[in-house]
C-alpha cells in the first residue's frame, strides 16, 4: 500500500498548531491548515506490512491501507467511499480520537506510525467540500419503527444505520439541542459544532426523526416508547461522575467537569446567562475567569476543563493527577501492538498552567461564605496502595476546583429503573449481543460498556443497530400510530 519506498524516504509530518498566544483568545479548532501534496506523502508512508495490525487496533475497523494508498494515487472519491463503509462519523474521528490505529501500526515499531488520524479526517473533508457527502435514504421502508434514546455518537451512528435499513427511527434527547457528548461535552475548540451539524442536516434529509427536550424516564414516561415502537435502543452514556468523598467537598467552588463545561458550549451556541442555568438547572454561572483554579483528574476530561480554563483567562491553573507520570516512551509493560503507557501532551498543556503527578487530594477549606479557598493535598507513591510520602503535605489556594476523575457508569435512576434492566458487575446495561434483559429494548455506547472513547461508540452504535435490525427481520411490525412519542417537544 502506498508507495513501496515511502515509509523510508517520507518523515512523519502533523500540521501546525496555532500559537497558544492567539488560540487561548478564540474557541476555533487548534491546527493550521495541512497541504493536499503533503497529506498524499503522508498516505505514501503506508507498509505493505503484510498484516495490517492498524485494522485491529481502530474499534471501527476502519481500512486504513486501502484509503491511504487511494490518497496517495489521488483517488479521494473512492477514500471516502471506503471510509465511510466503516466509520459513520470520520470527521469525528478524525479530530477527537486518540488514534489506538496508529499506537498499532506495524511501521511504528521502529519508526514514527503512519498518519493516520490526519488522513482519515483529510479524506471527510475533501469529501464534504466536493460535495460527495449528501443524504441516503432507504429505497424501500420496513414499515419498523424504532426509538433511539440519546444523540451522542453512539446514537447518532445507530440512528443513521437503522433509517439506511428502512426503519422509521426517532432520536430521543434530553437537552435542547441535539448531539449529546459530542455537542455539549467536547469543547469547541477540540470540536466546532457545525461540524455535528452538518451530519444531523444529512440525518434530517435522509428522514430520521429527532426529538429534543425529551428526557426518557424524566419527562416521557418509558412506556410511551415501549407501547409505541418495535425496538428500543439506549444510548445515553455514562453520566455517573466519580466524586470525591473528602472533608469540605461541600464547599461553593468544588464542580464535576461536566457541570463547567457545558456552560461554556452553550455560551459558544450563543445562549445567554440566564438561558444556561435554566437549562442546566443552576444557580450561578461557573467561569475561571480571574481565579485560581485546580483541575484534579489527568485523563481527556481534565485537558478539556483545562483548555477551557485558559480561554476563560484564570488567575493560575493546576492540573493534578494520582497516578505516576507516565514514561516519555512507550512503556515495556505496554509493547506494540497494544495501547502504549506514555505521556501524551495535549494542546491545553502547551497553553500553559501547571501539571504534576502522585498527587493525592486530602480536604478543602472555605471561607466563612462557604467558598472554597484551599486544597490541602499529599504526594503518594504508586498504585495500588498510594500511599502518602512523609513530610510532602502542601496546601494550595483555589477558588475554582473542577473534579474530572472519570465516570462510574450510566445513571440508573429514571429510565434503567423504571424499564427494570438488569446491570453487569460494573453498572453498566447488561446485554446479550446489544439486548438487554427486556426483549426489544436494546443499549450500546457508554451506557452498555463503560466510560470509553468517541470511536468506541460509534462501533458499538453501528453493531447494535445490526443486532437491532436482526431482532426486527423476524418480528411482526406494531399497530400504526400516527405521529411521534414527544412530538410536542421543541427545537429539533
Amino acid at each position: 500500500m502506498g508507495k513501496d519506498t515511502g515509509f523510508l524516504e517520507i518523515q512523519r509530518e502533523q500540521p501546525a498548531r496555532r500559537k497558544a498566544s492567539e488560540r487561548i483568545n478564540d474557541w476555533f479548532e487548534i491546527y493550521e491548515p495541512f497541504p493536499e501534496e503533503k497529506q498524499r506523502e503522508q498516505g505514501a508512508r503506508c507498509m505493505d506490512c503484510g498484516v495490517p495490525f492498524c485494522h485491529t487496533g481502530c474499534p471501527v475497523n476502519n481500512l486504513i491501507p486501502d484509503w491511504n494508498d487511494l490518497v496517495y494515487h489521488n483517488r479521494w472519491e473512492a477514500a471516502i467511499r471506503r471510509l465511510h463503509s466503516t466509520n459513520n462519523f470520520p470527521e469525528f474521528t478524525g479530530r477527537i480520537c486518540p488514534a489506538p490505529c496508529e499506537a498499532a501500526c506495524v511501521l511504528g515499531i521502529n519508526a514514527p506510525p503512519v498518519s493516520i488520524k490526519l488522513i482519515e479526517r483529510s479524506i471527510v473533508e475533501r469529501g464534504w467540500d466536493e460535495g460527495w457527502i449528501h443524504p441516503e435514504p432507504p429505497e424501500q421502508a420496513t414499515g419498523k419503527r424504532v426509538a433511539v434514546v440519546g444523540s451522542g455518537p453512539a446514537g447518532l451512528a445507530a440512528a443513521q444505520q437503522l433509517r439506511r435499513a428502512g426503519h422509521s427511527v426517532t432520536v430521543y434527547e434530553k437537552n435542547d439541542r441535539i448531539g449529546g457528548l459530542l455537542r455539549y461535552g467536547i469543547p469547541n475548540f477540540k470540536l466546532e459544532k457545525q461540524v455535528l451539524d452538518r451530519r444531523i442536516q444529512q440525518m434530517k434529509a435522509e428522514g430520521v426523526i429527532f426529538l429534543t427536550n425529551a428526557h426518557v424516564g424524566a419527562n416521557l414516561p418509558v412506556e410511551s416508547l415501549t407501547e409505541h415502537y418495535d425496538a428500543i435502543l439506549l444510548c445515553g452514556g455514562a453520566e455517573q461522575p466519580r466524586d470525591l468523598p473528602i472533608p469540605g467537598r461541600e464547599l461553593k467552588g468544588i464542580h464535576f467537569a461536566m457541570d463547567f463545561l457545558p456552560q461554556q458550549n452553550r455560551r459558544c451556541e450563543g445562549d445567554t446567562e440566564d438561558t444556561i442555568l435554566a437549562s442546566m438547572n443552576a444557580t450561578a454561572p461557573i467561569l475561571a475567569t480571574d481565579k485560581r483554579v485546580v483541575i484534579i483528574g489527568g485523563g481527556d476530561t481534565g485537558a478539556d476543563c483545562l483548555g477551557t480554563t485558559h480561554r476563560q483567562h484564570p488567575k493560575s491553573v493546576h492540573q493534578f493527577e494520582i497516578m505516576p507520570k507516565p514514561p516519555v516512551e512507550r512503556a515495556p509493560s505496554t509493547p506494540w501492538p497494544l495501547w502504549p503507557l506514555q505521556l501524551r501532551t495535549e494542546g491545553a498543556h502547551e497553553e500553559g498552567g501547571i501539571r504534576d503527578w502522585s498527587i493525592n487530594s486530602l480536604k478543602f477549606t472555605g471561607d466563612e461564605r462557604g467558598n472554597v479557598k484551599q486544597l490541602h493535598a499529599v504526594r503518594v507513591g504508586p498504585p495500588p496502595k498510594f500511599e502518602a510520602m512523609a513530610g510532602t503535605e502542601f496546601t494550595l489556594d483555589a477558588d475554582l476546583v473542577l473534579l474530572a476523575m472519570g465516570f462510574l457508569g450510566p445513571v440508573r435512576t429514571g429510565m434503567i429503573e423504571q424499564l427494570g434492566l438488569a446491570l453487569d458487575n460494573r453498572g453498566n446495561v447488561a446485554t446479550t449481543d446489544y439486548m438487554s434483559s427486556v426483549e426489544g429494548v436494546f443499549a450500546a455506547g457508554d451506557m452498555r460498556r463503560g466510560q470509553s472513547l468517541v470511536v468506541w461508540a460509534i462501533s458499538e452504535g453501528r453493531k447494535a443497530a445490526a443486532a437491532v435490525n436482526s431482532y426486527l427481520a423476524v418480528k411482526e411490525p406494531s399497530p400504526v400510530r400516527t405521529g411521534h412519542v414527544g412530538a410536542h417537544t421543541t427545537r429539533a
